[in-house]
């Protein structure tokens, strides 16, 4: 099964390879690929059968933790709400699990120090039934690191957002993700439990040519963690709300919140990092958004790159083998590298505000010169024009001056000092002083300027 629209047929031919390649050395029952551009599915394509057919867009596969990203949507949401803080501690709004000085934002990004799984049986494999209580999820000594200071992946972590979940909003986290995502991003076919047609889960024996059925459990108390079934179709839609956002689930400023890196990487893994339910690599220049995903049976990848504008599902029905995450990534790069991003015409700001014109051209902090350019909505820019530099960019605010939206000024002020007869003397950035001039005699520049002025090497 193959679909496209407006691809290359090199392009579409060059995915279809890529994912027979990724079928056949992963010796898996099936997988399905798709890969959305500019918010349309742009390829889809599959391999092998699931059920006597070809699976395509509409066929369910368990894509494990990639449902933790939708947990972290649902959390974020009480966030703006106003019915919880990031910063506070799990206890004040669910007491009673051992686990209650972690912060909501340590869940969320893995930085709890909350072990990594729970206690045995494998959760994976067992039914929910067995874990009725939170206490059940935890075991007796959950907390193996201090916490808030690295990156510890942890299944236990999201089974407590979970619950917060239903504790502030009175009902099943299953119903308030309905409700709240999957409802208005028109995810049909995502669910809890498999409905035809789906694929069956399979572990595939490592040294021959044979398989062996997986069972398909309720996850219970986990589910927040991993329980969830969807398609291609359905993740694409979920990737295009995570790379823009939607007023109806979550604001563009809220997504853009949960792409960025919660906390440092484990150690060794200098590659990737964790935000808040999204997963980052970084592959040669493109980095890419997501969550990977895996039960007994399934692997799941979905990736996204917001500067290509360009989303891959991968999804395969085999506990090991296929590397969906590596696949949806070269999926990503085939498209974006072979058809790359058309970029948006130039066009000038629509007014011209002649005081915010006088501030645009260089300015020296020190004897280190930077370019000051105008953005729309009253917005600037502040780059290094020689050499390496800190550059951000910054949003007006309504007392006049600027926020910083990135890089090392993110949230620091930038504002225009004025001399007593109203002229600009000199801008001033978290303390630091731009001028002019190289240290301008004129400027009110810490610590003064020489009165002799600028001179040569005496000889």
């Amino acid at each position: 099964m193959t679909s496209s629209e407006s691809l290359l047929p090199s392009t579409r031919r060059a995915l279809l390879h890529r994912i027979a390649r990724a079928q056949a050395e992963g010796r898996t029952p099936s997988l399905v690929a798709a890969v959305q551009r500019e918010g349309r599915v742009a390829w889809s394509g599959a391999r092998s059968c699931v059920d006597g057919h070809e699976p395509d867009g509409d066929t369910q596969y368990r894509i494990g933790s990639l449902t933790k990203t939708f947990t972290a949507v649902l959390v974020m949401r009480l966030r703006d709400e106003g019915l919880l803080d990031l910063d506070d501690r799990l206890e004040k709004h669910l007491p009673g699990t051992s686990a209650g000085r972690a912060t909501v934002f340590q869940l969320l990004g893995h930085s709890s120090g909350l072990a990594a799984e729970t206690p045995s049986p494998w959760w994976e494999r067992t039914p929910g039934s067995t874990r009725p209580e939170l206490a059940d999820v935890l075991g007796e000594s959950p907390v193996i690191h201090p916490a808030g200071h690295g990156h510890h992946y942890s299944n236990p972590g999201y089974t407590l957002l979970g619950s917060l979940v239903e504790q502030l909003r009175g009902a099943s986290w299953a119903e308030v993700l309905h409700h709240e995502i999957l409802e208005p991003l028109n995810m049909t076919r995502t669910a809890l439990h498999a409905s035809a047609p789906h694929a069956g889960g399979w572990a595939v024996h490592p040294w021959a040519d044979v398989m062996l059925p997986e069972p398909a459990e309720d996850l219970g108390l986990m589910a927040p963690a991993g329980q969830l079934w969807s398609t291609t179709t359905d993740l694409l839609r979920f990737a295009s709300f995570l790379a823009r956002g939607d007023d109806r689930v979550l604001s563009a400023s809220s997504v853009e919140e949960m792409r960025a890196p919660a906390a440092p990487p484990e150690a060794g893994d200098w590659t990737g990092a964790y935000g808040l339910g999204l997963q980052s690599v970084r592959r040669q220049s493109r980095t890419l958004l997501g969550h990977s995903g895996s039960l007994p049976g399934f692997l799941a990848t979905l990736w996204f790159s917001v500067e290509d504008d360009v989303a891959a599902v991968v999804l395969s029905n085999a506990t090991s083998g296929p590397l969906t995450g590596t696949v949806a990534g070269d999926l990503v790069d085939i498209v974006a590298e072979a058809e790359p991003r058309i970029p948006e015409p130039w066009r000038p700001l629509p007014q011209v505000d002649d005081e915010l014109l006088a501030l645009t051209g260089p300015w020296y902090w020190g004897t280190y010169v930077y370019g000051l350019k105008l953005l729309a909505d009253r917005g600037i820019e502040l780059l290094p024009l020689r050499g390496p530099g800190r550059s951000a960019c910054f949003r007006a605010c309504p007392d006049g001056t600027w926020a910083g939206l990135n890089g090392y000024y993110a949230g620091e002020t930038l504002r225009v000092v004025r001399a007593a007869d109203g002229s600009v003397d000199h801008l001033d950035l978290g303390s630091f002083v731009f001028t002019r001039e190289p240290y301008d005699r004129s400027a009110a520049v810490p610590g003064g300027v020489d009165g002799e002025g600028w001179r040569g090497l005496p000889v």
